[in-house]
């Protein structure tokens, strides 16, 4: 009842913030949309439950990409990107512990990224107060080619 729950929840925010717009017809958004809802799970890295780093290395390995489970070192990983220059399927990180790099998500347009947070897989958006504070950087994993293979709309 409470994974009832909390997918239902999550369907009525992804409604009232619209963030349909972020989940389209990618690969991407059709890989992490489902997952929204699934419990948070400390060393999690399958729909039984999530932590951060094992929900983005679950869902990178769905669309091709192997990420080693440890939010420090995926943030290691690819190339740094400005926020104001941020696309869909990048990594964005944060220091939720006071020492370093210890949270991970993944963008997914509109200024929101998908993550499993201590609440469960869910959609947040990057001002919000907790993550805005918090914010440390983000890094782009995806080429430009498996980039418009698994990000970008397909046509309808």
């Amino acid at each position: 009842m409470r994974k009832l729950s909390a997918v239902l929840f999550a369907f009525a925010l992804l409604l009232v913030f619209q963030v349909g717009s972020a989940f389209a017809d990618s690969k991407l958004d059709t890989t992490v949309e489902p997952l929204i809802g699934i419990d948070y799970d400390y060393g999690g890295t399958t729909t039984d439950g999530f932590d951060c780093s094992g929900f983005t290395a679950y869902v990178f390995k769905k669309l091709g990409v192997t990420l080693p489970h440890s939010s420090k070192s995926q943030y290691g990983l690819g190339t740094k990107v400005a926020k104001d220059n941020l696309r869909a399927g990048d990594l964005v990180f944060f220091n939720t512990s006071g020492s370093g790099v210890s949270h991970v998500g993944i963008y997914v347009g509109d200024n929101k990224f998908a993550h499993a947070a201590s609440k469960g897989v869910r959609i947040s958006d990057l001002d919000e107060t907790y993550y805005a504070k918090r914010y440390v950087g983000a890094r782009r994993i995806l080429d430009s080619d498996t980039y418009k293979e698994v990000a970008v709309e397909e046509a309808k």
